[in-house]
């Protein structure tokens, strides 16, 4: 049998560019078509152009997607020609473009600096002038990473150029007046990018270039080397780095910024970096952002672009245009954060804070436990769930130590509701809900003079009633109530009783509660139940 080694989504990589450009036609809502010619000839035209205006036509190697074709519409380009991935498209196919969509006002050909696509968009350009055509054409070199390098690279910095240049020519400029604009943008635009990672090409192995906690800084769209690679420690250090380039090389004044996705970064994180930008040294100049958004990618590259342009008038106003096409994210003024005030009613109720050194330092010894069993709990429910209850418990027990001044601590009824409180507040998912109801119906049950084994009985109660596990579920219920029962016996029982529990899970191969209750009896067996684990740990180590 034939080994499998495919590892994108496609039928051949002979195939997979005119089978995408066939996607994006189909769901382009009938304003795109293309030209004959398949396969060597593949150029995106408008279904509307009539060839009154000035012609805007870019392109090169795909796997930049959206880039070319996603761009191709009303206010922006006019025709994308696609070579195959990362190749620049033949002479043939350029021209084929130019002749499609250039009439009496001109065409103007946007095109990246790399040698492939200067040549071959160059000769077409000089075919098409023998056939009575007025062709200019623009070089796009905004990379900033490498200032040694004779000729900077062409890459997300030729966004603003499509656009700006798009819409004067959607308004009815000269082609002159276009080219003019297209240069000046050019030599105005600043763009630098980091990865995480390589990009992978179809049909091709993945060079393995940066290593495993390393960031790269400077690479190219078609995962040309960059000028070095650091450790990446957080997303904060990885911008201040490429912020600290762009502000060495970008003029006073008010920006524009555009924050590129290059591929396989997730919406998440993009959201992060934009934060980040935010934040940054650069973080005051920048006015209107575009993005975050995937605009020019490098396939699955685990990376990020920011360019920028000066906040002149014409520019802001040419990048703000609407525009029909989906893949561009638009141009918004960054502005201040708007916090409203809760409704009544959720807005938190802060019980008057007391002193009780022993109560302290019990709690923080809990707290302390969860923290540092966090990396073992995580490791244990990636067996069984996604990964993150020792992160997740131990997320709550960081803010509970943090909230320490604010609890009643010599009150213990009110100490109770006033942890749930804080659990509902900081702890993600349904846990951090159900012991939130756990430790609010404990204090309510306090209130009324109940012993403390009693009420935590009262809660675990409640919390199985909302969350509906019972023992035998393969949930922390099976490790906490048996410690509960045995509680009285004193915290030694108690924690043997919990261990039980906590190991019968192991046993168990049908959860019927949690994320572990979609999974098989293969998948769940002898894998202890990381809630359960997270209790009997904090048994043994409190007994």
């Amino acid at each position: 049998m034939k080994e499998n080694n495919v590892t994108h989504f496609m039928n051949t990589k002979e195939e997979i560019v005119t089978e995408a450009i066939d996607g994006v036609l189909a769901a382009s809502g009938e304003t795109l078509a293309r030209l004959d010619g398949y396969p060597h000839i593949r150029v995106v035209v408008r279904k509307d152009w009539d060839k009154s205006r000035v012609a805007l036509v870019s392109g090169g190697g795909s796997g930049h997607e959206p880039a070319h074709a996603g761009f191709v519409g009303e206010g922006m380009l006019t025709a994308a020609v696609c070579g195959d991935v990362f190749a620049s498209p033949s002479v043939d196919a350029v021209l084929a473009g130019i002749l499609a969509v250039t009439g009496p006002a001109g065409c103007l050909l946007i095109v990246k600096n790399y040698t492939g696509d200067r040549l071959n968009f160059g000769l077409a350009a000089e075919r098409a002038r023998t056939f009575g055509l007025k062709v200019n054409m623009v070089i796009v070199d905004d990379d900033i990473a490498l200032p040694d390098l004779p000729q900077s690279r062409g890459v997300a910095g030729t966004l603003f150029v499509h656009k700006i240049a798009g819409t004067l020519a959607e308004n009815g400029a000269d082609l002159d007046t276009v080219t003019d604009m297209a240069r000046k943008v050019i030599a105005r635009a600043k763009t630098i990018g980091m990865s995480l990672d390589t990009c992978q090409i179809p049909g091709a192995p993945k060079e393995e270039r940066i290593g495993k906690g390393m960031a790269e800084l400077g690479l190219g769209i078609h995962g040309e080397a960059g000028v070095e690679q650091i450790p990446f420690e957080s997303v904060g250090q990885a911008m201040d780095r490429v912020t600290e380039r762009m502000a060495a090389a970008m003029e006073d004044g008010p920006h524009v910024a555009l924050l590129n996705n290059l591929g396989a970064t997730s919406v998440l994180e993009m959201s992060v970096l934009a934060n980040e930008l935010n934040r940054s040294r650069i973080g005051k100049q920048v006015t209107f952002l575009i993005g975050p958004a995937p605009m020019m990618t490098s396939l699955d590259m685990h990376g990020f672009s920011l360019s920028v342009l000066p906040a002149e008038a014409d520019f802001v106003d040419a990048l703000r245009k609407g525009v029909p096409m989906p893949a561009w994210p638009g141009c918004a003024p960054v502005v201040e954060q708007t916090v409203f005030d809760l409704p009544d009613g959720l807005s938190p109720i802060r019980p008057i804070p007391s002193a009780h050194p022993q109560t302290e330092a019990f709690l923080t010894r809990c707290c302390k436990i969860l923290i540092a069993s966090e990396d073992d709990l995580n490791a244990l429910d990636a067996k069984s769930g996604d990964g993150d209850t020792g992160s997740t418990l131990a997320g709550a027990a960081r803010a509970l130590i943090s909230a320490m001044d604010r609890l009643p601590l010599a009150d213990h009824t009110q100490l109770y509701r006033a942890i749930g409180q804080e659990l509902s507040q900081t702890m993600g998912g349904s846990s951090g809900v159900l012991l939130a109801i756990f430790f609010a119906a404990a204090g309510d049950a306090a209130s009324g003079g109940m012993n403390m084994r009693d009420a935590l009985r009262i809660g675990l109660t409640r919390m199985q009633e909302v969350g509906g596990a019972q023992l035998g579920d393969r949930t922390m219920v099976d490790a906490l109530h048996p410690a509960l029962e045995q509680l009285e016996q004193g915290l030694g029982a108690a924690a043997i009783a919990a261990r039980s529990g906590a190991s019968l899970t192991a046993e168990l191969v049908k959860a019927k509660a949690g994320r572990a209750s979609y999974l098989s009896a293969e998948q769940l067996a002898g894998h202890v139940d990381p809630g359960a684990e997270a209790v009997a740990r904090l048994f043994e180590q409190i007994g």
